[in-house]
């Protein structure tokens, strides 16, 4: 069923492409909030996910954007992966994302991932943090879920080197849906409306789905004293996950 479903998704997508592009062949791009997930949204959506090397373009955008400076912890891009993913929104529509991870991680987010498109686990979006110049506020409030991003000083949460995020070895989902509450303003990021943990679409609550397959994979869910529902990572100080595990 999910095979047809991704047939029919990518036939869709070739039509909505086709007509978006004029009669010399130009694809239009898109603006405002359509261009910062164009990257993603324009890659066909395909039966199999993958994980690949960071590709250079997409390397020196987070350069550019600061997630890659001298006291951070990854310094070098086959330190990292990309992990290209299929996902399904919360209109019901299939997409492809990605996340940018450690490369001893990737393996392990990638089954995970798979898991939850089967489950058809609603994603908001799923775009690279320099899609957002780094900034990790801008990328929450987008409702953004991503993986590596070695924050700005003034938005980090633990020292560079033990940081999970700095490290590629965190994931944060459906920042809306799943906030957390940031002590340095003592509020709920990006906002309050979901705090409540009450079941609904792309929430997460204790002992659910989402995160029975993290766990089966040694991953923790919100690793900090303050409650973080969208977060997972693999240990802090930031540590390789363990093998991964086909049964889950």
């Amino acid at each position: 069923m999910r095979r047809l479903l991704l047939t029919l998704a990518t036939t869709t997508l070739v039509v909505a492409i086709a007509s978006c592009t004029p009669d010399d062949g130009r694809v239009v791009a898109p603006s405002g909030d359509a261009a910062a997930l164009s990257s993603a949204r324009l890659e066909p959506v395909t039966a199999q996910s993958r994980v690949r090397a960071v590709p250079s373009d997409q390397w020196d955008a987070m350069v550019r954007a600061g997630m890659v400076r001298e006291e951070c912890p990854v310094q070098d891009r086959d330190q990292l992966r990309r992990v290209d993913l299929n996902f399904t929104d919360f209109d019901g529509q299939d997409h492809r994302g990605h996340l940018v991870v450690n490369a001893d991680t990737a393996e392990s987010v990638r089954h995970v991932f798979d898991q939850l498109y089967e489950r058809a686990f609603p994603i908001a979006r799923m775009v690279g943090v320099e899609e957002f110049d780094g900034d990790v506020g801008a990328s929450l409030a987008a409702n953004n879920t991503s993986a590596y991003n070695c924050r700005r000083s003034d938005q980090i949460n633990a020292p560079f080197g033990e940081s999970p995020h700095a490290n590629g070895r965190a994931v944060d989902i459906n920042p809306v849906q799943n906030p957390w509450v940031d002590l340095r303003c003592d509020c709920w990021t990006p906002s309050a409306d979901n705090k409540e943990r009450t079941p609904g679409a792309g929430k997460i609550v204790a002992d659910d789905a989402v995160v029975r397959l993290f766990e089966a994979q040694g991953w923790v869910w919100q690793n900090i004293d303050v409650p973080d529902y969208m977060h997972f990572d693999t240990g802090y100080p930031s540590e390789p996950p363990p093998p991964v595990r086909q049964e889950s």
